[in-house]
């Protein structure tokens, strides 16, 4: 019996293979410090899980609206409105269990078989295995450290053929942490006005910015949010992972389909989890002022012991929590090697006992991420440990 070709075609994640190895070398007893996962060290909000026991209480555990609750959808269009400045309607948001469900409806949505998504490197190590099972085809372009590994418009107008489709941009960035400023994104977005392409704009930590404005793509023009499909979520800003909610905003047309999928494949998220959503946007907004806090001042400190280990080039992440590291200088001590990250996140977590992220795992093998979403003296003995294994390189 075979298996489809699609699945063929897809690389296993590297996240998962690391978390495996974690695993392993713990249940031996070896004590592992792991900045390889992307998840907020905060537990959510008590309002929030207050209302999420409530509403179990109130038996809140029948099938609603598949785009989601009413009061959660009316809670995103406020948000939208107040923090980014941008105006929908309730019918325009859809919500679904998590910002890689949204994404993924997004997709399917706008995709046809060979159809072309540009997507900037370094990217989110899912992008364009998402993009493969949904049938098209993920055009990979390198981006310079020069530019925070921002896409440049030159670099965008090389990327566009006859069979793009679509631009995906993440902002702020997994894995570097670098935040567009307004100048930087609307060259790229007129162009796609122009060349009549969607923009994916994967925005899951806007409010984990650490610089004085953040813009959203939709709020640039009336033509920018007509082609854009904002996707966001509750996971990163308010430390929700589990309880699996994202969202899309996008136009009427475009929510109508993304809606028409989530129906047949999954209905809607947990009804449960969509009542302590809507009470995590109205009433949790100091929770998460602390917490974004909180990261800018471990972003700070380790920023600062960073400068201090000797060849190592990395830029300052001006929003989510992780430090994209570059060794590029060392590349030669490893010229064997199949891939330069994945030997040097080997050799770290079996030599150091310190789990990271490789490069290659992003679309870039001459670096590692550490995510600093964890206690600030645990990643600052990791920088120690890396300090320590590239002097005896």
């Amino acid at each position: 019996m075979n298996l489809s070709q699609k699945i063929k075609t897809i690389t296993p994640s590297y996240t998962i293979g690391i978390s495996t190895k974690v695993k392993a070398l713990k249940s031996e007893g070896k004590s592992i410090i792991d900045l390889s996962i992307g998840e907020p060290d905060f537990f959510t909000p008590e309002k929030a899980k207050l209302e999420g026991i409530d509403a179990i209480a109130r038996n809140e555990s029948k099938y609603d609206m598949v785009p989601g609750l009413m009061a959660l959808r009316k809670a995103i269009v406020q948000k939208l409105k107040t923090e980014n400045n941008v105006s929908y309607d309730v019918a325009d948001i859809v919500v679904s269990s998590g910002a890689k469900h949204a994404i993924t409806n997004t997709l399917l949505a706008t995709l046809d078989p060979g159809d072309e998504v540009i997507v900037p490197k370094p990217y989110w190590t899912s992008y364009p295995e998402m993009i493969k099972l949904c049938g098209g085809v993920p055009v990979l372009v390198d981006t310079q450290i020069e530019n925070q590994f921002k896409l440049t418009i030159d670099e965008l107008k090389s990327a566009i053929t006859p069979k793009t489709k679509m631009l995906l941009i993440n902002n702020p960035s997994n894995p570097t942490g670098a935040v567009y400023t307004m100048a930087e994104l609307e060259p790229l977005v007129n162009l796609c006005i122009e060349k009549e392409l969607f923009i994916l704009a994967d925005e899951i930590y806007e409010r984990i910015c650490y610089t004085d404005t953040f813009t959203s793509i939709p709020t640039l023009s009336p033509e920018a949010k007509a082609i854009t499909i904002l996707v966001n979520g509750l996971s990163k800003s308010v430390a929700m992972t589990g309880w699996r909610i994202g969202y899309t905003a996008s136009s009427p047309e475009i929510a109508k389909a993304i809606s028409t999928i989530q129906g047949h494949l999954v209905s809607h998220p947990s009804i449960v989890s969509q009542w302590a959503g809507a009470v995590a946007l109205t009433d949790c907004l100091d929770d998460m002022s602390a917490m974004v806090s909180e990261y800018k001042l471990r972003r700070d400190l380790l920023v600062e012991r960073l400068q201090k280990i000797k060849n190592v080039t990395f830029i300052q992440p001006d929003g989510a929590f992780y430090l994209f590291i570059d060794l590029s200088y060392f590349k030669d001590k490893f010229e064997a090697e199949r891939s330069v990250s994945l030997k040097i996140g080997d050799d770290l977590l079996l030599q150091y006992n310190l789990a990271v992220v490789p490069g290659i795992a992003f679309g870039n093998d001459h670096c590692i991420r550490l995510s600093y979403a964890t206690e600030l003296s645990l990643v600052q003995e990791g920088l120690n440990r890396i300090e320590t294994y590239l002097n005896q390189l």
